[in-house]
């Protein structure tokens, strides 16, 4: 095995190279590399109470910033909220147009993965 540094615009990794049989092979892990922010993906649950379209979160993490209000109208993409997630801010965007039926978090609380954030009509 060799270890490799790597720098690509100007995040560095750090990579392993087996070599088998005298040749050198693809990289076979990257140990400590930088992973991509992930993407925030509103899930969409059947009807409810409060609203028809529930925005859960993707993974634990804790509510850093709230940007609607319940009764707030609200365009397919708009930021609703900013959550922190394995150290790294996410942003968790409206699925569709609507209108913001509840808020069901508060800034500085930490929620689990599942857990309906927003509600939406």
């Amino acid at each position: 095995m060799k270890n490799y540094t790597i720098t690509v615009n100007g995040n560095v990794y750090e990579v392993c190279v087996e070599e088998a049989d005298g040749a050198v092979s693809a990289p076979v892990a990257a140990a400590a590399a930088p992973k991509a922010a992930p993407k925030a993906a509103p899930k969409a649950a059947p009807a409810g109470a409060q609203g028809s379209v529930k925005v859960s979160a993707p993974m634990p993490g804790k509510i850093l910033k709230v940007n609607v209000a319940a009764g707030a109208a609200v365009k397919k993409g708009d930021v609703l909220l900013v959550f922190e997630a394995m150290k790294m801010e996410n942003d968790l965007t409206a699925p569709q147009d609507g209108t913001v039926a509840s808020v069901n978090v508060t800034v500085g609380q930490s929620v689990e993965s599942g857990e309906v954030l927003v509600s939406l009509n």
